[in-house]
């Protein structure tokens, strides 16, 4: 039960009306009442601004979430659910809905290790119309932009920035941030998923995979029914929000405009199922993706793709397991510099070494030989090779492997936002040593691979959720000395 105890010792909070909470489920309970009743509020505001009312209207803010630890356990084990110094720690909360069991658990964790005291309240940030409200942004003409951003609170890209993600100094107040995100920073996400994968984040699931051709989605897709009508997942899910269940017809034909990076969701209970993506070729759209898919907060992703193989011994159909990467994409180069090595994460490459083992049934001097780890470049150059006796040296320096456009993007990224990252790649064409991307040569090297391929990301995902069930996926190596408490 909620009660109304006195809030908490520390000063200077940027809420109010803040409430102690008895535990994490009545902590979500209120957060959830909080936002609706403020969302609500912004629907009757814009009804009634569209009606012509001209009035000051009132803003109805972001929940905020705070818990206050007057000690702290010597140590912990623990990446995350956790804080280094006693002291009051906040945050802006939206959509609590859909983070429900992710706030559970994160509070769940805090005050088990620390006695935690939870407390919620209204922060001072005012929620923007444009992600309160989903019709607004469409019925804004531009002779109405003005005059709406006179009566309500627009986005602030100020706002919405990675600055605890990438070590930014806490300036306060409280000893630090609970999150990595700031509300206003998850809802610019949200609303950017929905327009680049046409699909809602409620359907994403906490285990994603990446991939750059669309035959991955052509076998993801007969996968994912085969799973329906088995009755090993609960639905199935395309862009459009087009929906499967066993038994049942799709509501809607599918899209005949696909979005930029469309996404497939096969959903089991819990979130533990495997959404997967397409997204394109080249780091740009990496980034974009995982940027996004971040504040959804998922065990892990891996990239399953193609990549040019470097090396005379690698043949077409050759698997790569990257156990480095040659940042040559410089997409993240401001933000994570190239001096900061990108770690790989012994949990996922456990993982998808055993998944080749179970999928291909090789073993010894025969798994070797089809399978090499080693250092994979991802470049900003498709034409990369026009330029090879400019990069031989770098390449052979690295003692890179193989050549892609978006691993190590998708690597780093993890790194910066703390998701458990892997890649595994098809070698598709040998360009240094004759042979290259040709049309037939590809289609027969597609039909013999991308099901297997597909498989080995699939049956390694499966192997991390039972390390996620366990609480031993996640690694202290992604945490830094100065975390939020959250995962």
């Amino acid at each position: 039960m909620t009660t109304h105890a006195p809030g908490p010792k520390a000063g200077n909070i940027p809420a109010t009306e803040l409430v102690r909470c008895d535990d994490p489920e009545q902590t979500v309970d209120r957060l959830i009442a909080l936002y609706d009743t403020a969302i609500a509020q912004i629907e009757k505001n814009f009804e009634a601004f569209s009606k012509g009312e001209r009035k000051n209207f009132k803003h109805p803010v972001y929940p905020y979430l705070g818990i206050e630890v007057e000690t702290v356990p010597r140590s912990t084990t623990l990446a995350f659910g956790k804080v280094t110094r006693p002291g009051f720690y906040g945050t802006t909360i939206t959509a609590p809905r859909l983070f429900r069991a992710y706030l559970i658990e994160q509070l769940t964790l805090l005050t088990d290790s620390t006695g935690a005291e939870i407390f919620v309240g209204k922060s001072h940030t005012a929620i923007p119309l444009t992600f309160a409200v989903e019709r607004a942004a469409a019925q804004m003409s531009a002779e109405l932009r003005a005059e709406v951003a006179q009566n309500f609170p627009l986005p602030r890209l100020e706002a919405a920035h990675d600055t605890i993600v990438d070590g930014g100094r806490w300036k306060g107040p409280g000893m630090g941030p609970l999150s990595l995100f700031s509300a206003e920073r998850i809802d610019y996400s949200l609303h950017r998923l929905r327009h680049y994968t046409g699909t809602d984040p409620a359907s994403f699931q906490s285990f994603v995979l990446f991939t750059n051709y669309q035959r991955y989605i052509d076998e993801f897709i007969a996968y994912s029914l085969g799973e329906i009508e088995a009755g090993r997942a609960l639905r199935f899910i395309e862009p459009g929000n087009r929906v499967t269940e066993k038994g049942k017809e799709p509501a809607i034909p599918a899209l005949a405009k696909m979005p930029q990076m469309p996404a497939y969701h096969l959903v089991q209970a819990g979130g533990e199922g495997i959404t997967l993506v397409n997204i394109g070729v080249g780091p740009s759209n990496a980034k974009t993706a995982t940027d996004h898919i971040a504040v959804l907060r998922p065990h892990v992703w891996l990239m399953v793709g193609h990549c040019g193989g470097l090396r005379a011994s690698q043949r077409l159909g050759d698997y790569v397991l990257a156990n480095a990467y040659l940042r040559d994409d410089h997409v993240l180069d401001s933000l994570l510099p190239q001096a900061i090595p990108v770690p790989t994460i012994a949990e996922v490459q456990l993982a998808l070494a055993s998944a080749v083992t179970e999928v291909t049934g090789l073993k010894g001097p025969v798994l070797k030989e089809r399978l090499r780890t080693g250092t994979v470049v991802t470049t900003d150059d498709r034409n990369w090779e026009l330029r090879f006796d400019e990069l031989s040296v770098r390449f052979n320096q690295s003692r890179a492997i193989a050549i892609d456009m978006e691993s190590a993007t998708i690597a780093a990224n993890g790194y910066r936002f703390r998701v458990p990252y892997g890649t595994l790649l098809c070698v598709s064409d040998r360009p240094l040593h004759g042979e290259i991307k040709l049309p037939g040569m590809a289609d027969a090297f597609y039909e013999e691979r991308v099901s297997q391929h597909l498989q080995i990301g699939i049956k390694a995902l499966e192997y991390m959720r039972e390390e996620a069930r366990a609480g031993t996926l996640h690694s202290r190596k992604l945490r830094s000395f100065t975390e939020p408490a959250f995962r």
